[in-house]
């Protein structure tokens, strides 16, 4: 069994790690940690049937766990996973602490230094394109939910090296959950029911840098420049990225299709759908999966959507298919 420990449960991702690690069979959960609600049950804070009983992060007995799941905020979640790995624990953090490879690109993105400088880079947490890196790492940094959507989106074509405009455009849009469960004017249901809401639209939003750093690493030309509108919409849960690419317009779309059916033949948790079949949130919530459509708006312009579900795929789900790999287990355990 692979002991583990959760921090931050009490968040939605950490919530989402706790309800699909109670399923899989090669797991113990040794503690779940809440600062806010330490001493309580989970069941007093999320009504339901998952009674764990919740610690404060400064009593979790980080010596006798394996792997801990790290759902924190940024810059907290960097001190908890310093110390879960002086205690000899292996760490998956969700946060963006440890995504970015240098000290200089995480304080252009993020607006201060990175507290532990010397830590960075470690292995993102992306099995479809780093798995061997993962494998074995004693410190994983999980994906943003945006991020995975648009690098499985963008990374064929990328990779095959029939890009020919460098500069990629993105439409996403997410549901409300991606802004975490602290109460937030901009999240309540009157404020986001019936309305649709861009915001950090351009080349400004945080996940820009670590969708461009990793981009550039698959990209057989140039990096690419990223132009990222991200919308929030009036659903709990679910994420819908449309990228504009352009390529070789010798391509047909069912050329750039192989592609991906190529790129994603041995992937367990990307589904590249057949022609004539758009992507959507509904192929992809509560699942692990990303959904991946193909089709040419015109030749020459490649339009992808691809779907997933921000707190599974975009968070828990993809920290525990991360946390199998380190561990040596089937990449699938727990997650189908």
């Amino acid at each position: 069994m692979v002991r583990v420990g959760i921090c931050g449960v009490t968040g939605y991702a950490g919530y989402e790690a706790l309800r699909w690690l109670r399923r899989h069979r090669d797991v113990q959960i040794v503690f779940a940690t809440s600062e806010a609600q330490a001493g309580k049950s989970l069941a007093e804070v999320y009504p339901g049937p998952l009674d764990t009983p919740l610690v404060a992060v400064d009593d979790a007995p980080f010596d006798q766990v394996d792997v801990v799941l790290l759902a924190l905020p940024h810059g907290a979640a960097a001190r908890v996973a310093v110390k879960a790995l002086d205690a000899g624990a292996k760490v998956v953090d969700f946060s963006a602490d440890f995504r970015l490879n240098t000290p200089e690109t995480y304080a252009k993105w993020y607006g201060h230094a990175h507290e532990f400088p010397e830590m960075l880079p470690i292995p993102y947490g992306l099995p479809e394109i780093n798995r061997a890196n993962i494998a074995g790492a004693k410190l994983v940094a999980a994906p943003g939910c945006y991020p995975t959507s648009v690098i499985l989106g963008a990374m064929p074509l990328l990779k095959a090296g029939v890009v020919t405009d460098t500069t990629i455009i993105v439409d996403a849009k997410s549901g409300i959950s991606g802004a975490g469960r602290a109460p937030k004017l901009n999240t309540l249901f009157a404020e986001t029911h019936d309305t649709v809401t861009p915001y950090n639209i351009g080349h400004v939003h945080r996940h820009v840098g670590e969708i461009e750093q990793e981009l550039a690493k698959v990209s057989a030309g140039a990096a690419p420049t990223v132009l990222f509108n991200p919308h929030l919409i009036p659903v709990v849960r679910g994420m819908l990225s449309a990228l504009y690419i352009k390529i070789d317009s010798s391509l047909s779309e069912s050329a750039v299709r192989a592609l991906y059916t190529e790129a994603y033949a041995n992937e367990p948790f990307v589904r590249v759908l057949p022609a004539g079949q758009l992507a959507a949130m509904a192929h992809t919530t509560n699942t692990n999966m990303c959904a991946i459509s193909v089709m040419l708006g015109q030749p020459g312009t490649a339009i992808i959507m691809s779907s997933l579900d921000n707190l599974a795929k975009g968070a828990a789900t993809q920290a525990i298919q991360c946390m199998n790999i380190i561990c040596g287990l089937d990449e699938t355990a727990g997650l189908v």
